[in-house]
């Protein structure tokens, strides 16, 4: 006993292993198979239904996505003091627990994407095809719009006099302020995502139970938190263009250059630290 007690102590730090910076640790004693990265192009993937059955999956979860938390914005917005609504607070909720139910719902089906980023991002850590990747964009941001939409036909006065949940780089804060909110939220939630959901950390802390969608929306809540007052916060492309296609004002579509390459730089860090970093320390078990 004292000695697995003391192999949980240490961890993976107790072998020291010589290797190539950015290389998975191999060895015949890991008690995980290493997947094999996902090719670039499968084209097999167009003729299985699992592979449209998973874009259908991330459609439906991007689109209740945006239904919830536009309308959860919305309600907020419309009400001249915040003390009857549920405020800031409400609104991180509403959006860091959508992702805790979807990514539950949708992780068996499709791996929970319901963000362009995280799809961007685990497509340069080779976890899926571009095949995959492209198709999922597509369908999460078809989702977001149409989200979006339904949120406005409950009330298209309202939905145009407040905002209609677009993200803007609000005053007293510059562009580059809102790029670096949008760069560092998305490096938090993309790297949540990659450590919640890696097979060797699943291996060697198997003595601790992990419900990966919790991290994950918890992630989503506490980012919420720090940048609504910046950007109203984004790090989600196709929640970003949902609502600014359907809002479709001018000074919504200014600084939308930044939804977009703010959450893909995060990602792109986010996978870069976790593959080269992270995923490179040896592990092994007795």
């Amino acid at each position: 006993m004292e000695h697995r007690e003391e192999d949980v102590r240490v961890g993976a730090n107790k072998y020291s292993e010589r290797q190539a910076i950015g290389t998975a640790a191999h060895s015949q004693d890991k008690d995980y198979k290493e997947p094999p990265p996902a090719p670039l192009f499968e084209p097999g993937e167009l003729m299985s239904w699992s592979f449209y059955r998973a874009g259908i999956a991330e459609f439906m979860a991007t689109f209740l996505f945006l239904y919830i938390t536009v309308l959860t914005v919305m309600g907020v917005s419309k009400s001249e003091s915040k003390c009857p609504t549920v405020g800031i607070q409400g609104i991180a909720w509403a959006f860091g627990g959508m992702i805790f139910a979807l990514v539950y719902c949708t992780a068996g089906i499709s791996g929970g994407h319901i963000n362009p980023a995280v799809t961007f991002g685990l497509f340069l850590a080779r976890k899926l095809s571009v095949t995959r990747a492209l198709f999922y964009m597509v369908m999460q941001c078809l989702g977001a719009i149409c989200g979006a939409g339904v949120v406005k036909g409950f009330g298209k006065t309202l939905y145009q006099t407040k905002g209609g949940g677009a993200n803007v780089v609000n005053p007293g804060y510059t562009k580059g302020d809102g790029l670096g909110a949008e760069i560092v939220g998305t490096f938090v939630l993309v790297y949540t995502v990659f450590s919640a959901t890696d097979a060797k950390r699943s291996a060697r802390d198997s003595h601790v139970p992990i419900l990966a969608p919790l991290p994950i929306g918890f992630a989503v809540f506490l980012v919420h938190l720090a940048t609504i007052p910046i950007t109203g916060t984004g790090i989600n492309p196709a929640r970003s263009l949902g609502a600014a296609i359907i809002y479709n004002k001018e000074h919504a579509w200014n600084d939308h250059w930044i939804f977009w390459v703010g959450p893909f730089i995060g990602a792109a860090l986010a996978a870069l630290y976790h593959q080269v970093v992270i995923r490179a320390i040896p592990f092994k078990s007795k």
